[in-house]
């Protein structure tokens, strides 16, 4: 089963292009072979979480090139979860996209999509800082197609910002990189962690620019202030489908952050050590005041849930800037809740808006089960404001009590008013929604108002979506215990990244072989991989 390490990489890759050339005019087997590769790619994660889940570190190493050499993929607890919520997220909302029609408004939807799915699942199983880099950019690619899909002037508009925004973060990236392999000769994120902790704090100029640097990259990625401007247009004008989907995007973000950040500049860092809590965690909590503030002062529906999308990144940096391992089994416990509360939201929106017209929040004439969109909406505003009974509560809970030091009386009243702005932003927007009516007089000569014809109805398998979205929060709930104990598991391995380093640099692992009496044992080691115990090394 080693080699099903690639398999979340290589079988969306297969994938898109095939649906791209030859299904993109017929759009019923296009959907047929995006769902089947969905559905596949959700029972590859679920093999590989239980994979990791003794604690051993596998190693897939390309063309059977040692590192730092050569390019590997490195599955542990951490990224083995990050593809699994990737695989269901994006399964949920592929069914929504084509239960509603989204999909059908542009031919290329569906390639997008499983370039999409490379990206995401390649960025959290990469080894390599660079080849971070490379799927960072497949995915901003793919990210963009989906982001103008069915075009628009306003969505063209706010696509571009988007472009132009992360084409920056790439170029910072890429001066990071070189910057960082400057000063260390590698970029190997385990060979990185050795360099560094090597390296003396006079001699570390260089490599404290580049931790500040990728932090600022990553920053990006995540919508965290004072790089957070473009995720309000981008979210708020998307596809909702692909809104939903980009509820992931941000752990990117977040994930870089967590996996770079104590891997290879991590507590006791002599040449960093201090120096990314010192300017993460002021800006995690503002982060949290403009998310707040936001969805209090919006004026529209996809607004008020892109500012409550930056609201939780805030509450998720703050776990993670403390560089804590309590902490970071909170943040991660977060990760997955937040992810699905926002999707949930982004697909209850799309339901919503498809029968009023439009996402303005003022009151017009009730749709059709009322009733139903109310419930869904509720549990999605419970689950992201952090309200019992659903995962939110639990996350900041537990984000709360990982936070009781130094920092206790900032971050307690930033998760804590924080909280109570977003209650009071989506009672406003939930009551205007879902209670306050009002009659629409029809135009002279159009008849009574009650010969207007309704909004259609939605059936179940449009709905269906948004409350397995729903079903997942309350999973997380549900399963709470196990899931944090898979966290806990997951932040020791980063904070005791010994076995993940010792995988990865394993001295016995197969070198590439160019003599003719060994192109035999060279063919057969091909793309084998290693499997350390995490506690071996």
């Amino acid at each position: 089963m080693t080699h099903w390490i690639i398999a979340p990489v290589a079988l969306p890759a297969l994938i898109a292009p095939l649906i791209g050339f030859v299904m993109r005019h017929d759009i019923s087997v296009a959907r047929a072979f995006s769902v089947a590769g969905n559905i596949l790619l959700v029972a590859i994660a679920a093999g590989l979480v239980a994979m990791a889940g003794d604690g051993t570190v596998h190693v897939y190493r390309l063309g059977n090139w040692p590192a730092p050499f050569g390019i590997v993929l490195v599955l542990d607890r951490l990224s083995a979860t990050m593809v699994l919520l990737t695989t269901v997220l994006a399964l949920i909302v592929l069914m929504h996209a084509i239960a509603s029609g989204w999909d059908k408004r542009g031919r290329h939807f569906h390639a997008l999509w499983q370039f999409q799915l490379m990206g995401i699942c390649g960025a959290f199983l990469t080894g390599d800082a660079f080849n971070l880099f490379v799927f960072f950019e497949v995915l901003l690619i793919a990210s963009y197609g989906l982001m103008v899909h069915s075009g628009g002037r306003v969505r063209l508009q706010a696509g571009l910002q988007y472009l132009v925004m992360n084409l920056a973060g790439s170029t910072l990236f890429l001066i990071a990189l070189g910057t960082l392999y400057a000063s260390t000769g590698t970029l190997n994120i385990a060979d990185l962690s050795l360099k560094v902790q090597q390296m003396s704090p006079d001699d570390a100029a260089i490599l404290r620019v580049a931790a500040v640097l990728l932090l600022l990259v990553f920053a990006i990625k995540a919508a965290i202030l004072p790089v957070h401007f473009w995720l309000p247009a981008t979210y708020a004008n998307a596809p909702a489908p692909v809104a939903a989907l980009f509820a992931i995007m941000t752990k990117v973000g977040a994930y870089a952050i967590i996996r770079i950040h104590t891997v290879v500049f991590g507590p006791g860092t002599p040449a960093t050590d201090g120096l990314i809590t010192t300017v993460l965690f002021p800006a995690a909590l503002i982060t949290i005041a403009i998310g707040a503030f936001g969805v209090l002062g919006a004026r529209r529906l996809m607004s008020l849930l892109a500012y409550s999308v930056i609201g939780s990144m805030g509450t998720l940096m703050l776990a993670i800037s403390v560089f804590e391992p309590y902490a970071m089994t909170a943040a991660l416990y977060y990760i997955f809740h937040s992810t699905f509360a926002a999707a949930l939201l982004f697909l209850v929106a799309d339901l919503v808006i498809t029968r009023r017209g439009n996402d303005i929040l003022r009151p017009q004439p009730k749709t059709l089960q009322n009733g139903l969109f109310a419930a869904l909406f509720f549990g999605g505003a419970i689950a992201m404001a952090g309200m019992p009974p659903l995962s939110g509560f639990l996350g900041k809970l537990l984000i709360l009590d990982a936070l009781r030091g130094e920092h206790m009386t900032a971050a307690w009243i930033a998760i804590l008013a924080g909280s109570l702005i977003t209650i009071l932003g989506f009672a406003r927007a939930g009551s205007v929604l879902f209670w306050k009516s009002e009659q629409v007089t029809p135009e002279p000569g159009t008849g009574p108002v009650d010969a207007l014809p309704p909004p259609p109805e939605a059936p179940f398998h449009e709905w269906a979506p948004a409350g397995l979205a729903l079903l997942a929060l309350a999973a997380l709930t549900i399963f709470a215990g196990p899931a944090v104990q898979y966290a806990a598991d997951g932040s020791d391995e980063l904070f005791n990244p010994a076995g993940y380093i010792g995988a990865v640099l394993d001295p016995e692992a197969q070198t590439k072989v160019f003599g003719k009496h060994d192109e035999a044992d060279a063919a057969d080691s091909h793309g084998e991989t290693t499997e350390t115990h995490g506690e071996g090394h």
